[in-house]
């Protein structure tokens, strides 16, 4: 391990990645019964959905922390699987078999992107004042996820997660209308009188406390007391059953049609199909670029021009656990923010990556016991990584509007959007058009005008 992971060049250890490699995936693995509850609602198998994401998020992590030895975890999108559900099947009309064959299609896209090195040139595009604002705005998006989860704060409009976990079986129609009938109040304060919402709240002020006293493992002794008090409280419940006859993927694997996909009907242009492609690619590949980003510089990975060496071989690992994914039955797969609880925690290796995915691999048998530890335990850990997040805002030089406008554009528009991709894709726009009316042309990189001009065009049709 010390020869391969390099740990005593990374300042770790083996016990320290192992506890940032548990804490990652005990941050993340709501994932595992999330993203099933989502595609589940084009007509795909539930179980065999859970499974497939098991595999993919196992896979993805698994490579790049062994071909890039980065702490860094993966597993299919929140947001992606959103976007595949109620725009390309219920919107655009497309079956779930189809929407396989996009996703399909954009890895394969992302592969020769990331192949011919045209990935890691659109990163290096990016001017660092716009890299620095990265993890600041990741910081904000992810506390607001963990104030939500935690149901500090009510998010209306943004988490269909709830509505479609109480719903399940729900006719798309209704989904709809149940989504359009939310309160117009978007964000409003908390039930605090609920139990679970008590639990996070507890939960966070133990983390406070741990964090303080710099008590090591925090975070994982955070979530253990925190799931051991939500016992007594009725919020965690013990499982009663455990089968596993229902471990299949037989239902999703490999059931991608690429072929009726190119046959448009019910006014499926070649151009709509294109355009579902690229703004899949778009998304991912700005979401992992910036998480990528965004977490590296927590954990002091980053270089002196605030690039990420090595950054060809994370990008592989993405692109490829993308394709796999789709020929396993799940949306795109990307790095996952909550990474960054684990960078926290002192992850600075692949051994961390290796953890988290092995984990992943023995969640297919060990559902029933994940299941025991509630939203209400993982999302002070979501809150508290956010604050730490906060801190590179301090290295943007914001009494220059030219920096400051694109950067607090990318910062705010990341929650406001709960979009990684549309504060990236927000703040180059404007970094561009600084430097246009300017007269600097060439100080913009070619590359970035193209990405603008598939952004927007991913903006006016989609």
């Amino acid at each position: 391990m010390e020869k391969f992971f390099k740990l005593r060049e990374n300042g770790t250890s083996v016990s320290t990645e192992c506890l940032a490699g548990l804490t990652t995936f005990l941050t993340m693995s709501y994932i595992i019964f999330v993203n099933p509850a989502i595609l589940a609602q084009t007509g795909m198998d539930q179980q065999s959905v859970f499974v497939a994401t098991c595999l993919a998020a196992a896979i993805g992590t698994l490579l790049i922390g062994l071909l890039a030895n980065y702490p860094f975890a993966q597993a299919p999108g929140m947001g992606l699987n959103a976007f595949f559900t109620y725009t390309v099947v219920f919107g655009l009309g497309f079956s779930w078999q189809q929407g396989l064959a996009i996703v399909f299609l954009s890895g394969i896209l992302f592969l020769i992107l990331t192949i011919t090195g045209l990935r890691a040139t659109i990163i290096k595009a990016i001017p660092k004042f716009l890299k620095l604002a990265i993890a600041p705005g990741i910081g904000l998006f992810i506390a607001l996820i963990g104030l939500n989860n935690a149901g500090l704060i009510h998010f209306n409009q943004g988490p269909i997660i709830d509505i479609i976990l109480n719903n399940q079986g729900a006719e798309a129609a209704t989904l709809i209308e149940k989504i359009n009938a939310a309160p117009s109040q978007v964000i409003e304060f908390g039930d605090l009188s609920k139990r679970s919402v008590q639990l996070a709240a507890i939960g966070f002020m133990i983390l406070t406390v741990l964090m303080v006293k710099r008590i090591r493992a925090a975070m994982i002794w955070a979530i253990l007391l925190t799931t051991f008090i939500g016992i007594p409280m009725g919020v965690v419940q013990l499982p009663t059953s455990y089968d596993l006859s229902k471990i299949t993927l037989a239902p999703t694997a490999f059931q991608l049609d690429i072929a009726s996909l190119f046959t448009p009907t019910k006014g499926q242009s070649l151009l709509t199909i294109f355009l579902v492609i690229i703004s899949f690619t778009l998304v991912d590949l700005l979401d992992t670029m910036g998480t990528l980003i965004g977490t590296a510089a927590k954990g002091d990975l980053l270089d002196e021009d605030g690039n990420l060496p090595n950054m060809q071989r994370a990008l592989f690992a993405d692109a490829t656990a993308t394709t796999l994914g789709s020929l396993l039955g799940t949306s795109s797969v990307t790095t996952y923010i909550e990474s960054s609880s684990g960078i926290i925690e002192g992850g600075r290796t692949g051994l961390t990556s290796l953890v988290t995915g092995c984990l992943f691999l023995l969640s297919i048998l060990i559902a029933p016991i994940a299941t025991l530890i509630p939203p209400a335990a993982t999302a002070p850990i979501l809150i508290m990584v956010g604050i730490l997040m906060m801190e590179s805002i301090r290295d943007i030089d914001l009494s220059n509007v030219e920096i400051s406008i694109p950067a607090i554009l990318t910062i705010i528009i990341m929650p406001f959007t709960y979009s990684i991709a549309n504060g990236i894709a927000f703040g180059l726009l404007f970094y561009v058009l600084i430097q246009v009316v300017q007269g600097k042309f060439k100080a913009v990189h070619p590359v970035l005008y193209v990405l603008i001009g598939l952004f927007l065009l991913k903006y006016i049709f989609i």
